[in-house]
């Protein structure tokens, strides 16, 4: 394939809408939250587990940083509620990290997130786990 090809097939229109901004925070969460979910110890390599909470921790930083931002609209008590999540979601990760804990409460917590972002996003609530 020639670079023109190349970087034509890469900016193309895409072939669907992403949805709203809630629907996409929804689906990301849904996809590392699969992941941590089926995550077995003892079944699975650490190194799969390993993977997945850093996509989990990529995503609490990004919505920290979010939440953390001047313009974000979200009420102040929600915003630190959030920014509080993000930390706890550091410190759970370094705990299983060093075989302290497991990943479950990471899954409940992101679970309760997507419930939230559910209610208010409309249309995804198919998806739900």
């Amino acid at each position: 394939m020639n670079t023109a090809v190349l970087a034509q097939s890469l900016y193309a229109k895409p072939t669907r809408e992403l949805g709203t901004a809630r629907g996409i925070e929804y689906m990301a969460f849904s996809k590392v939250t699969a992941r941590l979910a089926c995550w077995k110890e003892g079944e699975d390599s650490f190194a799969k587990l390993a993977e997945a909470l850093c996509e989990n921790q990529l995503l609490w930083t990004v919505l920290g940083a979010d939440v953390a931002d001047q313009g974000n609209g979200l009420p102040s008590s929600l915003k630190a509620q959030l920014f509080y999540l993000t930390e706890f979601t550091n410190h759970q990760t370094r705990k299983i990290m060093a075989g302290e804990a497991t990943p479950e409460i990471l899954v409940e917590i992101n679970t309760s997130i997507m419930r939230g972002l559910r209610d208010c996003a409309g249309g995804v609530s198919e998806l739900v786990p």
